[in-house]
């Protein structure tokens, strides 16, 4: 059921020159308007992306490590898995998102192999399983992919082994992984969208282990940045496209940072000044921020810079926020 909130959740609106579809607010601080229910899947077949994990390194108990999910007609599509993938799923699905049941996690994206995109992906090869999903989990990513998954099938042998062998009633073979590693190019279609990866440029990843991701769904285009610093493959990408999923860290508390990690930063990541400037030539309908480094900073901070540059449509992202 839709309604109305204060802050966002609401019918396809004009905003800024922005469609903002189903926006909804999640992990609201203390005193703020309580999260709400997403529209449910028989809303429609339009695209949704839905922030399951906007943090980063920081152990925020508020942000799981970075997830985000495309559900089209009930089928879900994961870009990056990190820690409380699967319990952020499910909390989803709890407000009426079926795709994001835990049978139904079936695919990942990986847009990098840095672990707080990735620890949550024992989780998500082995808790759906546990909870019947019958098929084995489709991992694309960079390589390096494969030996990932291998070695976290290896790690877990014995409690595969004691599963299947217990009295567990259903043996099935969801447990198991088909890895993927890819090239940019098209990575990936059905009959609900297509996906393209395309190279960026994150710190000491050689070229073509970090990406990003174009997904093109039921007449919406989202692209999902990764973790790099500005590319003009983010703006080749995204230019026009409905909503740009992006990192960024706030400008003004890089400047407190030492030289060492200011070095850094300004490799692997992008700052408030420089997402603003790269927004307004990719021109997205709408800016999503995640992963967001506020370096001590507050969220309205964060977002006052890149207003100060762009001036789209722009949200930061929390975690259960759908788009």
């Amino acid at each position: 059921m839709w309604r109305e909130s204060s802050r966002f959740l609401r019918r396809p609106t004009t905003v800024t020159g922005a469609v903002l579809v189903g926006l909804a607010c999640a992990g609201a601080s203390a005193g703020a308007d309580p999260p709400l229910a997403p529209a449910p899947d028989s809303a429609g077949p339009t695209a949704r992306v839905v922030l399951l994990g906007t943090g980063n390194p920081n152990p925020d108990p508020e942000r799981s490590g970075p997830a985000v999910a495309v559900v089209v007609s009930g089928k879900a599509y994961l870009f990056d898995c990190g820690t409380g993938v699967v319990r952020r799923a499910a909390a989803a699905a709890g407000r009426g998102i079926a795709g994001l049941e835990a049978p139904n996690l079936g695919i990942v994206f990986l847009t990098h192999l840095h672990s707080d995109h990735t620890l949550g992906l024992a989780d998500l090869i082995l808790t759906p399983w546990v909870m019947e999903r019958r098929t084995p989990l489709e991992v694309y990513g960079p390589p390096g992919t494969r030996a990932l998954t291998d070695h976290l099938l290896e790690a877990y042998a014995d409690d595969i082994r004691i599963r299947l062998g217990g009295l567990e009633p259903d043996r099935h073979e969801g447990y198991r992984v088909r890895a993927h590693e890819i090239v940019p190019g098209v990575v990936y279609r059905d009959s609900h969208l297509v996906v393209k990866a395309f190279a960026v440029a994150h710190a000491n990843y050689e070229p073509g282990r970090a990406l990003g991701y174009r997904v093109e769904a039921r007449g919406r285009v989202i692209v999902i940045s990764g973790d790099t610093r500005p590319t003009a493959a983010v703006v080749e990408s995204c230019v026009g496209c409905d909503v740009l999923v992006h990192e960024v860290y706030s400008a003004a508390g890089f400047r407190g940072r030492s030289p060492a990690w200011q070095r850094y930063h300004a490799d692997a990541h992008t700052s408030a000044d420089e997402l603003a400037e790269l927004a307004t030539r990719a021109r997205p309908r709408l800016l999503v921020l995640y992963h967001q480094l506020f370096m001590g900073r507050s969220e309205e901070d964060l977002l006052r810079e890149v207003r100060r540059g762009w001036s789209g449509a722009v949200v930061s992202g929390r975690d259960l926020d759908v788009y």
